[in-house]
């Protein structure tokens, strides 16, 4: 849409804000569906449709003579560069949030409309306390503004359901909604609405189409201790999955009966089928009369229907099993990593040899000065062409159902937009002069996958070369840490920013997010972050996590490195405290541009790390290849020769070192310089 269409929205839209009863003073539009999730279906980006900012996480709030856009730190670049001339950026931890900017700039009494579904009962209370001192309203809409001057709004498709076979899901339905009910029995509840896309999949071993990237379903699930129910639109069910939810004791509504079914749950009259499974009757249904909701998923629309003194608002139940992965997702994590490496393995040996014949780079293995570009090429590399080739190279691989988010290929001064999405119209042409950041995943039935390199086919400057080294530093530090139990994503990001600080740099995302088992690449509830959120969950063994430390110089480059983590038991000399310790196994499998790491910056157990690493990649990866794949990467993973003595015998005597970081006063401490 042109910028002058656009802004004609912002017109529309406040003719309508003033027309509305009572009149808007401002109206704010999320980036959240009705379940909160992070990405979301095209008929449901209103913010970006407003707004012209495409990145997956803001705010837009129009007022009657504003219009500001709130983004976190991966989208400042990006939507500077998108947003038009009538918008204002806000810097999330930087400028005002948003509720306090509400409070401090509209006038007493100000009524600020909001549509119910698409804000968490969390956000709408944390607005509603900033308003109270001015008296200000937060007003539920019985419409979304933003649908009724959205013409061409896209229709909701009706995509099948699918089941996830236990043997990749690894637990049944009925186990799983066993679990359920023991905890809804210690905390005295009669029920639970589930409104997360990925937790009503997980529970049910269920995946879907319904928004791009996550093999997720538009449903919602409430579970009571004797039934247990599936909102979603039927014409999404076939026979065989209406069979399997009969046979699993689960009720099929249709999606729009959640609302008037979360009442009927409040006032204990929801009923369900009779064969379910369950071994509770009407006495634990009598003794227990709270509703359990998670206030950070469920919306404010489905939390106006319940009886608010009943309501026990705690993280979902689902949250943490799902986190924490049962050993057939492991198993199955472990191998879809293995072939996705090889994917990009191949892609980037192709790469070389396409940046060499047709723009005459030097190629990923010399620094040496190459010869000039071909000026005729057929084809031209972008950043779009490249990462379709990447796509190419997972769609042959066993299980693979699609990417995880969409690939973040970008060059030079675009690799410095932190979450940059390339346009085929607009994007970059390959450059061999200029940093290449990759950052790209998969979903695979077996598994999600999310890795990052960066890669340079010229002569990379001495800066770019201990920027890039400094955070592999950091990375390694992270990879490499052995910790207590109880020690949370809060304490552990530190470890990957030091070498960064050392020299002034650092930035301004986290360090790492959870993976799902083929649903959500970006999974809580634990997080490795300075943000405070990432002291809620301490880290436990069988969580996913990745190890993404990155530095971007605006206008300039940017620099990555990506590996998933899984977090396991460690197996230290000593148990101070009768604690239990933990560590962490990398399944991520791709190498490290030698030639962009200054190895003069890291101390010999890091050069220990990088050499043993690689001669795990090289046999790890080697049978998925064909012969002039493995050529490269056998010259890609040869082995850094550290104080004069012989790489191969430096490998061989270390290749199962590790570097301990003593941690435990800092998890003390818990890193309070980022409060």
């Amino acid at each position: 849409m042109a910028a002058a269409a656009r802004d004609a929205l912002l017109d529309e839209l406040r003719a309508l804000m003033a027309a509305h009863s009572p009149p808007l003073h401002a109206l704010v539009v999320p980036s959240e569906d009705a379940h909160q999730s992070e990405y979301v279906s095209e008929r449901d980006k209103r913010r970006q449709f407003v707004s012209g900012f495409t990145g997956s996480a803001g705010l837009a709030l129009i007022t009657m003579k504003e219009a500001l856009l709130w983004t976190d730190g991966r989208y400042f670049l990006q939507a500077e560069q998108q947003l038009s001339d009538r918008w204002k950026l806000m810097r999330m931890g930087e400028d005002p949030p948003v509720e306090v900017w509400i409070a401090d700039n509209l006038s007493d009494e100000a009524v600020v409309g909001i549509n119910p579904w698409c804000i968490s009962v969390d956000t709408a209370q944390r607005y509603e306390h900033a308003f109270s001192k001015k008296h200000q309203t937060l007003f539920q809409l019985s419409s979304d503004l933003i649908d009724e001057i959205w013409k061409d709004r896209p229709s909701a498709e009706a995509l099948p359901v699918f089941v996830q076979p236990v043997e990749y899901a690894g637990r049944t339905v009925t186990e799983k909604l066993k679990e359920l009910r023991e905890k809804l029995l210690h905390e005295k509840a009669r029920g639970i609405i589930i409104a997360a896309l990925d937790e009503v999949a997980w529970l049910y071993n269920i995946r879907g189409d319904d928004v791009h990237y996550s093999p997720v379903v538009h449903s919602y699930s409430i579970v009571t201790l004797h039934s247990a129910f599936f909102y979603v639109d039927k014409r999404k069910v076939s026979v065989e999955v209406q069979n399997y939810m009969t046979d699993n004791g689960i009720d099929i509504k249709d999606y729009n009966m959640v609302q008037s079914d979360a009442s009927l749950l409040a006032s204990g009259q929801l009923k369900g089928s009779a064969v379910n499974g369950s071994s509770y009757g009407e006495n634990d249904m009598n003794e227990n009369s709270k509703v359990w909701i998670d206030s950070n998923s469920c919306c404010l629309a489905l939390y106006s229907k319940l009886d608010q003194d009943q309501v026990l608002m705690l993280q979902s139940p689902i949250a943490l099993p799902k986190a924490v992965k049962n050993p057939v997702e492991l198993d199955g994590l472990r191998k879809a990593h293995i072939r996705d490496g090889a994917a990009v393995v191949q892609y980037l040996a192709w790469l070389d040899n396409q940046m060499q014949e047709n723009y005459g780079a030097s190629g990923y293995f010399s620094e040496a000065k190459g010869s000039q570009k071909k000026q005729h090429m057929e084809v031209k590399l972008t950043e779009v062409s490249v990462s379709d080739k990447l796509e190419g190279f997972r769609a042959s691989k066993e299980h693979f159902k699609g990417l995880s988010f969409p690939t973040i290929s970008s060059v030079g001064p675009n690799a410095a937009v932190i979450h940059y999405s390339p346009e085929a119209s607009s994007c970059a042409e390959l450059d061999a002069d200029k940093i290449y950041l990759c950052d790209s995943g998969a979903q695979y039935l077996d598994g999600t996958t999310d890795i990052t390199r960066t890669v340079h086919f010229g002569k990379p400057s001495e800066h770019e070369k201990s920027c890039y080294t400094a955070v592999l530093k950091g990375h390694i530090a992270l990879d490499s840490a052995v910790f207590p139990n109880g020690t949370t994503g809060h304490a552990l990001d530190i470890l990957a920013r030091t070498p960064l600080w050392r020299s002034g740099l650092d930035y301004r995302h986290g360090t790492g997010h959870g993976i799902g088992s083929y649903l959500n690449v970006h999974e809580g509830p634990h997080l490795i972050s300075f943000r405070p959120s990432a002291r809620n969950v301490p880290l436990q063994a069988s969580m996913t996590v990745t190890d993404e430390p990155g530095y971007y110089e605006d206008g300039s480059f940017g620099i990555r490195l990506e590996n998933v983590l899984i977090v396991k038991e460690a197996n230290t000399k000593y148990n101070f405290g009768d604690k239990g310790y933990l560590a962490f196994e990398h399944i991520t499998w791709a190498p490290y541009q030698t030639k962009l790491i200054d190895t003069t910056l890291l101390t010999p157990a890091e050069i220990e790390w990088v050499n043993a690493y690689h001669a795990d990649c090289r046999k790890i990866l080697q049978p998925y290849l064909n012969e002039q794949e493995k050529e490269w990467l056998r010259k890609a993973t040869e082995p850094i020769a550290i104080n004069g003595y012989p790489a191969i015998q430096l490998l061989a005597i270390s290749v199962n070192s590790r570097i301990n970081i003593a941690i435990d006063s800092l998890a003390c401490h818990d890193a309070e310089m980022f409060m």
